[in-house]
């Protein structure tokens, strides 16, 4: 990913630090060390910080490793200055699925601070609520009033939050899943309104808090509606049916001829009437900047590819196109290769189904 650092790998699931995570470290710094001018505070800030996200990370692996059992894989997760963030492939389908794996990143939270309360009360340090000072109590309640805080605001019924989800997945058992959304969406930026006015009248960082619900609700309802709309679209309505092919023999610098006298971005690549790989541009600029134009297409093709039937529907398509590293998926029909679908076909079919919708509803 861009701008993002590997850091690790667990149960298959890469972990990323985003390069804009280096500024809530810089900030904590400044923080806890311009009162005092203490390196030692600094570092403490730093750690507890680091803390904090350690129990983010673990958040976020609750929810990808409950979507797991469900057959759904998680591409990565990566943390931000805001929290952490697990792209999983997709949604589950059944609304008693979706509610177990939006409980679950909760749950690991709650699971930290109960494990935490249970140490304060053993080794009798523990301080009542009424007395502790979340900026200068003891390590470990800081830590455990930090899962809290968490939990209670994953819980806040507005996406992108998993309260959100929750309440999705509840209203799913009682009525279509489109409807269930955009329910959802509107107490969601209901939300968001009353954040937004608490931002103006007393606290400035909600109205941040605000227009990150705002925006998450809206997107949601956009992309399960646009999903919904194309989950009754075969693929081989909107397919590209107009497009070159190469062979594993071909040089690149006949992929290079392709590519400048047309708009076809990635090739299939067509060996003995069977597609045997795909060449991608990125791949392509890639080999010309490393080794010329003299190679093949076959040093440069990519024998592990993602292709969908013609039956299939949109939906399935695009989610395929998010999940893969690719850009253009072959569409064939009975083993044979009949056409090509991208996001921007699938884009461009959506505006002119919208235009003729509107045109009939006149």
């Amino acid at each position: 990913m861009k701008w993002s650092w590997k850091i690790g790998e667990f149960a298959g699931i890469g972990v990323y630090i985003h390069a804009t995570f280096l500024l809530i470290i810089a900030w904590v710094i400044f923080v806890y060390w311009l009162p005092t001018g203490s390196l030692a505070q600094a570092l403490a800030g730093v750690v507890f910080t680091l803390s904090i996200f350690g129990c983010v990370l673990l958040h976020e692996f609750g929810h990808a490793l409950t979507a797991k059992r469900y057959g759904i894989r998680t591409r990565d997760i990566t943390l931000y200055p805001i929290g952490g963030v697990a792209r999983l492939e997709r949604m589950p389908d059944e609304p008693i699925q979706e509610l177990w794996v939006a409980l679950a990143g909760p749950a690991v939270n709650v699971g930290i601070a109960a494990v935490v309360y249970v140490w304060l009360n053993f080794t009798g340090t523990y301080q009542p609520i009424s007395a502790f000072e979340i900026l200068e109590g003891s390590f470990a309640q800081r830590l455990m009033m930090v899962n809290v805080i968490l939990v209670l605001f994953n819980m806040l019924p507005a996406f992108p939050m998993d309260g959100g989800r929750v309440l999705r997945a509840i209203l799913a058992t009682r009525m279509e899943y489109v409807r269930a959304t955009q329910i959802a969406a509107h107490i969601g930026q209901g939300m968001a309104f009353l954040f937004g006015f608490w931002g103006l009248v007393a606290n400035p960082m909600m109205l941040f808090v605000a227009f990150f619900v705002w925006i998450g609700a809206a997107q949601e309802a956009n992309m399960v509606q646009l999903k919904n709309s194309l989950g009754n679209i075969p693929v081989s309505r909107a397919m590209i049916t107009n497009f070159e092919t190469v062979s594993s023999t071909d040089t690149l610098a006949y992929l290079v001829d392709l590519i400048l006298k047309g708009s076809q971005h990635d090739f299939p690549v067509v060996d003995n009437g069977q597609v045997s790989g795909v060449v991608t541009r990125s791949d392509l600029i890639n080999a010309l900047a490393a080794q010329g134009e003299r190679q093949t297409v076959s040093d440069i093709m990519r024998r592990d590819f993602q292709v969908i039937e013609s039956p299939d529907m949109l939906e399935l398509a695009m989610r395929k196109l998010q999940s893969c590293d690719c850009h253009t998926l072959p569409v064939l029909h009975n083993g044979q290769l009949v056409g090509l679908v991208t996001m921007d076909n699938i884009g461009e079919f959506l505006m002119i189904q919208s235009a003729i919708s509107k045109a009939h509803s006149k």
